[in-house]
């Protein structure tokens, strides 16, 4: 005989309702752990209980109700201590990622005449979440009072880190159990990408660095040194007395007038299996862009649809912010560059489609160049 299934039956979804409340309590209910001591005293109270129930004796039976009474306690306590408890997090408004940076913790207990007592502050190892260096821990947190400490934190990498998950942990008063509750932070904190050097960015650094200066010297009328004659240089600047002095051929420098600017396009047009050089490529950016700014040359950061001049625009921020959230997308031809005497610097594992939209003479950092490091492509 077949059976009809009623879906819209109101005891049907009374049930399914009553699911969902259930598995939502259980997932905000504190945890237990039974530590060491507990486990002992388990073992206490289950041999001190046999005892009793095999001689019969009554001092035998108070004694094991006792410590019961002793168990239940303790987790009732933690319970109250773990109680009305606040956490908040700041941190300073810049943070590069991989970089640990102080933070301020704070505890309320929003309890009036309770304290807490006991409770410990651990971030939870998820990639979602800050790391904290250790845990904090606090003796005693008096009624109606807010406790702070200061942490040093590290975020692993860059992006908006919107739950921040934390937990409260506590053994007091026995030791028996380990009580803990689970805090999510509905904050959202940017982190930039990471401005530390890796492997091979120093060396990368050095070499550009002195490829700008060559670019942007003997390009004004103020003098800058005398140098020996290259091959293929203009006769007009040759210094002759300083030649005939030397014995051989000797050339005028001079400054270039104009401050030194980097052009930098970063390519997000780039296949699905290059997400991982991406990232690379965008700490790479981020440690050049960094370290040029600080040594004063001025940057035009470009990418699809994005261009920012440091400092005309703005400060070095501003780019930091734009790597921190940037993502790989389809994207057409890249435009060509805005100056064609400044010195170029393209991330991109496509070089031929620069050199053909006028990139011809850019320092191009591709896959080839800027390989990813075996543990950041593992």
């Amino acid at each position: 005989m077949l059976r009809h299934r009623c879906y819209n039956c109101p005891v049907r979804r009374l049930g399914q309702k009553l699911r969902h409340f259930l598995a939502r309590r259980v997932q905000w209910m504190p945890r237990y752990r039974i530590t060491r001591g507990g486990m002992l005293y388990i073992l206490a109270v289950l041999v001190v209980g046999t005892g009793a129930v095999v001689s019969g004796n009554n001092p035998l039976f108070l004694i094991f109700a006792a410590m019961l009474s002793a168990f239940l306690v303790s987790g009732l306590v933690s319970r109250l201590c773990l109680a009305g408890l606040e956490l908040d997090f700041l941190v300073p408004e810049h943070v590069p990622a991989g970089r640990r940076v102080p933070g301020e913790l704070f505890v309320r207990n929003q309890k009036w005449l309770m304290p807490s007592f006991s409770i410990r502050v651990e971030a939870i190892r998820d990639p979602a979440s800050p790391t904290l260096d250790s845990g904090i821990y606090f003796p005693v947190i008096a009624g109606g009072a807010t406790v702070e400490e200061i942490i040093k934190v590290r975020f692993p990498r860059r992006g908006a880190y919107r739950q921040n998950s934390f937990a409260f942990s506590t053994a007091f008063p026995f030791g028996f159990l380990e009580k803990s509750a689970r805090v999510t932070l509905r904050r959202e904190m940017l982190v930039y990408p990471s401005i530390d050097s890796q492997p091979g960015f120093d060396d990368l650094l050095a070499g550009i660095s002195g490829e700008i200066e060559t670019h942007y010297r003997g390009l004004g009328r103020d003098f800058y040194r005398i140098r020996p004659y290259e091959a293929f240089e203009s006769a007009r600047h040759v210094d002759w007395k300083a030649s005939a002095h030397v014995g051989s051929l000797q050339v005028r420098e001079f400054a270039r007038e104009q401050e030194q600017t980097v052009e930098m396009f970063l390519d997000r047009d780039i296949p699905p299996d290059f997400d991982a050089w991406f990232e690379h490529a965008i700490d790479c950016c981020a440690f050049l862009a960094w370290r040029l700014s600080n040594q004063g040359t001025g940057i035009y950061f470009r990418s699809h649809g994005f261009a920012f001049r440091q400092p005309e625009d703005g400060d070095i921020y501003t780019i930091l912010k734009y790597l921190a959230l940037v993502y790989p997308q389809a994207a057409g031809a890249p435009e060509a560059p805005r100056d064609e005497t400044s010195y170029k610097i393209v991330f991109t594992p496509s070089p031929r489609k620069f050199s053909d939209a006028g990139w011809a003479g850019a320092r191009v950092l591709s896959p080839d160049v800027l390989p990813v490091p075996a543990r950041a492509g593992a």
